[in-house]
């Protein structure tokens, strides 16, 4: 039987483990299983749900240790990181299961001498679950336990760039002993995915690549079924001339580099006014002077490796181009010597051009492309020039310009200074490339149901 390997990036690849690539006749089989299932998970109604999934929380504050070890060791990031996700993860748990009945209860919006419109939320049905690598607990969180409390049933799906976080998931659901078919786990690489997507479900609910994301939107479109899609992000951070630069060079810098900056809602093109360019510039180059590059198993360590040697490539290429192109490497632009491994010094990119593929493309890695503006105008056009949608940040003491600024740009949630949109019951999702529909939230959670109006007269 054909198997997932797991390596080590940050260890020269050294091999973790494995698990067995599920079948297409195991992937039929399980769907099957999910689909028969369907009719008594809704039947339970979402409070009854609720109490079953509780056990599931317990388990995860007990093993947040091994949680923790097992994503630095399998996708490279540094153990401090991985940890500090896996705290806010917890919030988002909480949230989940606190309020999701509340997210989910009928509304009246209309109601007149004993005639009333009533709002109910039901499940679709059979729900694919298929997340990414990069947050590969929370990514699995957030997919998989509000689908069940809406009351739609699992058929899971994690990446190939992590099989044994996808394993120990299933271990800890199987602990639950859920009516068998209310979730469900299947292993393998894009291809699994997409017989997935395409067998008997009723909804996609996806995050991952723009480019894969359009590929089961498609599939999901033929089929007449839902998509929810959280996508790729090429984040603009718009900073106005205004501003104190030592209050957020801090801010700056763990928007691009934290998880070694793959993250699709990391900035990842720096739109700074002409005027404080150089300061900037200069001020980050120093704090990535300072940040500890190495083993990310060690608690000292700030960056680690990329996920993978092809994503390493890729990078490389991406940094290629725009250097051939006549952009300056300021900082960092190589592999780090002395490290084995998919590392890539954190680098800064000046002279950058609106034709380079830094600009044009979703980076996801520790690599922060810079250019600059004279007006408002120009910084909302530089900051629109992407396909893509997912966020945004504007700094400027003028909180009216900073507001105006935000309102034309066109993504999905816009931080202004130290705001933060990051809290469990608001809403997170895209505009154009980065994604359809919204997770999180009394929004998210609707997202995942039938919406039924009984009119009684």
């Amino acid at each position: 039987m054909a198997k997932l390997i797991s390596t080590n990036p940050a260890k020269n690849y050294d091999v973790l483990g494995s698990v067995s690539i599920s079948s297409s006749k195991e992937i039929k089989a399980k769907i099957a299983t999910a689909r028969a299932a369907t009719a008594g998970w809704k039947a339970l109604g979402v409070v009854k749900r609720i109490k079953l999934l509780q056990p599931l929380y317990q388990q995860f504050l007990k093993r947040k240790k091994e949680i923790a070890l097992l994503v630095t060791r399998e996708i490279g990031k540094p153990i401090t990181e991985a940890k500090s996700d896996l705290d806010w993860d917890d919030g988002y748990f909480q949230d989940f299961l606190n309020h999701g009945a509340t997210y989910l209860e009928d509304e009246i919006p209309y109601q007149n001498n004993g005639k009333s419109h009533r709002i109910v939320y039901e499940p679709l049905g059979v729900a694919a679950v298929i997340v990414p690598w990069n947050y590969p607990f929370g990514n699995a969180l957030w997919g998989i336990i509000p689908n069940l409390i809406a009351g739609n049933v699992v058929v899971f799906k994690h990446s190939e760039e992590c099989p044994l976080m996808g394993k120990l998931v299933d271990e800890m659901m199987s602990l639950l002993h859920l009516p068998e078919g209310v979730f469900s786990q299947v292993y393998g690489n894009g291809e699994a995915g997409e017989q997935l997507g395409s067998g008997d479900i009723d909804l996609i609910w996806f995050t991952g690549s723009t480019a894969v994301g359009k590929k089961l939107y498609e599939i999901a479109g033929k089929k007449f079924i839902k998509g929810v899609m959280e996508l790729g992000g090429s984040n603009p951070a718009v900073v106005f001339d205004d501003v104190d630069v030592d209050a957020i060079i801090g801010t700056l810098y763990t928007g691009r580099f934290m998880n070694c900056g793959q993250v699709c809602d990391a900035t990842k093109r720096l739109i700074i006014h002409a005027s404080l360019f150089n300061e900037v510039v200069e001020k980050l180059k120093k704090r990535l002077a300072s940040a500890k590059m190495d083993d990310p198993e060690d608690e000292t360590t700030e960056l680690g490796s990329l996920v993978a040697k092809r994503q390493l490539e890729l990078l490389e290429a991406q940094v290629a181009d725009a250097v051939t192109r006549g952009a300056k490497v300021v900082a960092g632009g190589r592999r780090p010597t002395g490290l084995r491994g998919a590392y890539y010094l954190p680098t800064i990119l000046t002279n950058v051009t609106r034709e380079m593929r830094v600009w044009k493309e979703e980076v996801f890695g520790p690599v922060l492309p810079v250019v600059t503006f004279q007006t408002e105008e120009e910084a909302i056009t530089l900051a629109n020039d992407t396909p893509y949608g997912l966020g945004a940040q504007v700094f400027s003491k003028d909180v009216d310009r900073a507001l105006r600024v935000a309102k034309k740009i066109n993504a999905g949630c816009v931080d202004i200074n130290e705001g933060n949109h990051w809290k469990p019951g608001t809403p997170f999702g895209g505009y154009k490339g980065s994604g359809k529909g919204r997770e999180h939230g009394k929004h998210g959670f609707q997202e995942l149901c039938q919406i039924k109006v009984i009119a009684l007269g």
